[in-house]
């Protein structure tokens, strides 16, 4: 590399700095809720069997996951309707802050009690709850639309 196209070096990686810099929050936001509200929608579907919670969910509960404080029958029964209503509500965008608060409590509880090895998945669990939590659904969100409503109307 010359002298002159490594003093042209900083001003194209500044470029693409800037160039990333435009990604709008509302895709991040966005792809934040769909991928993370499928991780959780996911879970909860094996611990169905038709309508009801499976027996294998249950057995699970009292022996692998073991929560401290919590009958494991209650406790497989709450985790499998908050990993599907949480999720489902997130990925639409409606309640998307308090959606993705108690799936970041779960997913403390998670990483807690059950797997504490398992931080770097659920780090990268937490940023996108975080990204939602702190910035918002963003604008492709039911929230969205209903804060615009009011707005008008206010």
């Amino acid at each position: 590399m010359t002298r002159i196209e490594a003093r042209g070096l900083p001003q194209k990686l500044s470029g693409v700095l800037r160039l990333l810099g435009h990604i709008p929050h509302d895709l991040i936001a966005l792809i934040s809720r769909i991928s993370i509200g499928a991780v959780f929608w996911q879970s909860g579907q094996t611990k169905l069997d038709g309508w009801r919670v499976s027996d294998n969910a249950v057995y699970l509960f009292q022996t692998e996951y073991r929560l401290p404080f919590i009958d494991p029958w209650l406790a497989a029964h709450l985790a499998a309707f908050a990993e599907h209503l949480f999720p489902a509500l997130l990925i639409m965008g409606f309640a998307s802050r308090l959606s993705a608060l108690a799936l970041l409590g779960m997913t403390l509880v998670i990483e807690i009690f059950v797997y504490p090895d398992a931080w770097p998945t659920h780090g990268t669990w937490a940023v996108c709850f975080l990204v939602i939590i702190a910035g918002g659904p963003g604008r492709i969100s039911i929230d969205h639309f209903i804060a615009r409503h009011f707005a008008r109307t206010a």
